[in-house]
């Protein structure tokens, strides 16, 4: 995405006149004369050859995944130039994916144990995060990083990222749902004319309608609204209901909730033991989901005797927000520098902290017993390198699909 939104335009003079008189007003230098050099000798185009992990890889923490090299030696400038861009283009997206993969795994593990089979993985984890995220562009980008391993979104923006820089014409699925104030709108005791009216409106064969139902009493609308009144029109629909349980502690809630609603709708018990809904009605948890959240609230479901294939999750700012570059210690130094033809390493080593020694020399990616390994280029093959040239003097060499991505990331 940011090779494609920033890299591949060429700079013009009114860029570097603008730069200019910005900086001298913020009060720092301006290398005016550097910059007319890259619109003159390459067109305005950067001359950086910038290498990466294939898009999707599962690369533990500490590990190169990008690596910038200038073409130009009078440049040498331009790779601490483009450090905080290229940095926030990469640490954010691998966070938010990688938060979207231990969720992955987690629900994946309780289906293993207690599903008959993992069909409905790709929909169990549904990105509710675009009203908490900072900016239009961080919930594209957040979204998007999401879908690289579920197929469910409300994040509207990481659709169109995923169309515009992917490839894929259709990354992510929703369905109807009701908000509180479609429920509240018809007053308390119009409760359940507002929910028969999202039947009507929404279900039917093979359709799914998600329904907030905690706006007054949880309990009620289960066990007397839903399981009561209006139980003949969900069983008859010939479709889904989702109902969505939004305030309490989760861990109470879910698995109590579930029990409610086999006791109206019953249940069956699958290959494992476990016990299931009916397919007419299912429960989407919302609020104050995260990993450990998931973990904590399928733990109870197990403990319980409840299949992993009653519930899905929805989870907002935990998702988009809630993380930043420390998260994963996200960092872009300077490792290696030629000098007359001599190339020497470079690198930090405070005494106060190990833990912010950086790498050095030219650095390579290789795969050792299926684990990742990060190696000083002239000590392997160049063909055993992982890292793959994606952009080279203004042009994008390698492109992804979303496809591409999602099979990279099922290889873990």
């Amino acid at each position: 995405m940011f090779i494609k939104q920033y890299l591949i335009k060429p700079i013009t003079l009114a860029d570097i006149d603008e730069a200019e008189e910005v900086c001298a007003a913020h009060g720092v230098p301006f290398n005016r004369a550097g910059w007319l050099h890259i619109l003159n000798a390459h067109n305005g185009f950067l001359p950086l050859h910038i290498e990466a992990v294939p898009e999707g890889a599962v690369v533990p923490t500490g590990n190169v995944l990008v690596q910038v090299i200038n073409t130009d030696p009078t440049c040498a400038w331009l790779t601490s130039y483009i450090e905080t861009a290229l940095l926030r283009a990469i640490w954010y997206p691998t966070t938010v994916a990688t938060v979207s993969k231990t969720c992955h795994t987690i629900i994946a593990r309780y289906l293993e144990e207690t599903a008959d089979n993992l069909n409905g993985l790709p929909f169990k984890l549904h990105d509710f995060g675009a009203r908490g995220a900072s900016s239009e562009e961080t919930t594209a980008i957040g979204a998007l990083a999401h879908l690289v391993n579920f197929m469910g979104t409300d994040s509207f923006s990481g659709i169109l990222a995923a169309r515009r820089y992917y490839g894929a014409n259709m990354a992510g699925f929703s369905i109807p749902a009701a908000e509180h104030s479609t429920i509240t709108s018809w007053g308390r005791d119009g409760e359940t004319a507002a929910y028969a009216n999202m039947l009507k409106q929404f279900g039917g064969k093979d359709k799914l309608v998600a329904v907030v139902s905690d706006s007054y009493d949880i309990w009620n609308a289960i066990d007397n609204l839903w399981g009561g009144e209006l139980k003949a029109q969900v069983e008859s629909t010939g479709g889904t209901l989702v109902i969505r349980p939004d305030s309490g502690e989760p861990v109470e809630i879910v698995p109590e909730a579930i029990e409610r609603l086999m006791a109206k709708f019953g249940y069956t018990t699958n290959t494992k033991g476990y016990k299931v809904l009916p397919a007419c009605v299912r429960l989407i948890q919302g609020d104050g989901v995260c990993a450990a959240a998931i973990e904590a609230i399928l733990a109870e479901m197990k403990k319980r005797g409840l299949s992993a294939d009653n519930v899905a999750f929805g989870m907002g700012g935990e998702l988009l927000q809630k993380v930043n570059r420390d998260t994963q210690r996200f960092a872009m130094k300077a490792s290696a520098i030629c000098i007359k033809g001599e190339w020497r390493d470079v690198y930090k080593d405070p005494i106060t902290d190990q833990g912010k020694r950086s790498k050095k020399g030219r650095l390579a990616l290789i795969k050792e017993d299926g684990q990742f390994k990060t190696v000083q280029r002239n000590t392997i093959a160049a063909e055993k390198n992982q890292l793959v040239t994606v952009f080279n003097n203004g042009q994008m060499v390698t492109e992804y699909t979303l496809d591409q991505v999602r099979q990279q990331a099922l290889k873990a």
